[in-house]
């Protein structure tokens, strides 16, 4: 099986279950992935943005990573995040992942320094020269400042580690001469992580989405990705639309980091985890919280599906 046949489909990224002491909440964390096991999503992300990956203490990550990969026991790939300011610890951090059983991990460039685009290539070159196991680069320059150019990722394609990249770019030409550029390159899988372009990247070739709100709505999430894959565009939209408003519960009027609390929030609704999240991030209020439940309330989200 090749790369692009293997990494594909609804790859959700959780949340990272926190106690109101900042430590890992592992039954919150057990409740998420059996509820993505259950809908039968293709992957589940841990240590990313969504899961607050660079806020979470070294000593809580290998845990993660571990529980996530004994729990899925093969039913959906695992990924995990890396992207330390210091190369040596990213690619430590992902040899230690992959031994553990993770399927890929997820590498964001380091957000200290300004990169140009050869400092970008050469970052990346020796990440994939080091790390033992498949890498899907990840653009994300709202939290990095840099966006990784698509010359990179030509520079880069060819590489045997190199498998894939996940893109969060808002750019919608971006995504499109993405796809248009590497859609067919054999063994290199395009995940889309921006959710206004996720149905519109799936129809243009994409392998698969990267979906926050899967946390709340795994179902839909994989039903968009195997409604796109039989070319059923009219349940493809349908899915698509209860993400986008269920997202909106979230993410409206809030920066990303705020639309992470309140995505905590919801899933504290549900009764899945704790609403606690990381410094330097702030939990919602209660009064918060219960203007969450209400706009749950209203799309029927409340009870766990």
């Amino acid at each position: 099986m090749d790369n692009a046949s293997r990494f594909r489909g609804a790859v959700i990224p959780l949340v990272t279950p926190v106690t109101p002491k900042g430590t890992a909440d592992e039954t919150g964390l057990t409740r998420l992935i059996d509820s993505m096991l259950a809908a039968k999503v293709e992957g589940i992300f841990v240590l990313g943005t969504t899961g607050e990956g660079p806020s979470v203490p070294r000593e809580f990550r290998q845990s993660i990573v571990q529980r996530a990969v004994n729990q899925a026991r093969g039913r959906a790939l695992v990924y995990a995040g890396i992207g330390d300011t210091c190369l040596a610890d990213s690619i430590a951090a992902a040899n230690d992942y992959l031994r553990a059983g993770v399927a890929a991990v997820v590498a964001q460039p380091p957000v200290y320094f300004p990169l140009q685009p050869h400092e970008l290539r050469a970052y990346f070159q020796a990440l994939l020269d080091a790390v033992n196991g498949p890498v899907i680069i990840y653009n994300i320059p709202s939290t990095t400042r840099v966006s990784i150019p698509l010359d990179v990722v030509a520079q880069l394609q060819g590489h045997p580690r190199f498998v894939g990249i996940k893109d969060s770019e808002n750019d919608r030409a971006r995504h499109q001469e993405l796809i248009s550029r590497f859609g067919d390159a054999p063994g290199m899988s395009i995940f889309v992580g921006v959710g206004a372009l996720m149905l519109e990247g799936l129809r243009g070739g994409a392998e698969g989405i990267v979906p926050s709100v899967g946390n709340l709505l795994p179902d839909a999430c994989a039903g968009l990705c195997a409604a796109a894959s039989r070319g059923d565009w009219a349940e493809a939209n349908r899915h698509n639309e209860r993400m986008s408003q269920a997202a909106a519960i979230y993410q409206k009027n809030r920066t990303l980091g705020q639309s992470l609390a309140a995505l905590k929030a919801a899933l504290h609704v549900r009764g899945l985890c704790e609403p606690g999240v990381l410094p330097p991030l702030l939990p919602l209020t209660q009064p918060e919280i219960e203007i969450i439940r209400g706009e749950m309330k209203q799309l029927e989200l409340l009870r766990k599906e």
